[in-house]
């Protein structure tokens, strides 16, 4: 969590001009879109979907403004992304990033 905080008061704005800060409950709304793919949880629901429960927030946010301006190709994110806004871009990272993930080792 600390690390998180750091990266993001490090990371203001992002190559591209993405603002980081979002708003997760805006985010949560606007899943609903990816939810098909990624759950609305951020698990992903097919096999060659990433999950995005628990990424950090500058991540998600630089990969969808890939997706967006086409310097990150892939077939379905490429349609799904091209009409996001700055502040869907966002919103979905706040959202996608606050979500707690447990990591449970194996025994």
């Amino acid at each position: 969590m600390l690390l998180r905080s750091a990266l993001l008061a490090a990371l203001v704005l992002l190559p591209g001009g993405i603002a980081v800060a979002g708003d997760a409950a805006a985010g949560r709304r606007k899943a609903v879109a990816c939810q098909a793919c990624h759950g609305l949880d951020g698990v992903s629901k097919l096999p060659d979907a990433p999950n995005l429960s628990g990424q950090v927030e500058p991540y998600l946010v630089k990969a969808l403004g890939e997706f967006r301006d086409g310097t990150r190709k892939n077939e379905v994110m490429s349609v799904a992304a091209k009409d996001l806004t700055d502040s869907d871009i966002a919103d979905l990272a706040a959202y996608y990033s606050a979500i707690q993930i447990e990591v449970i080792p194996p025994s």
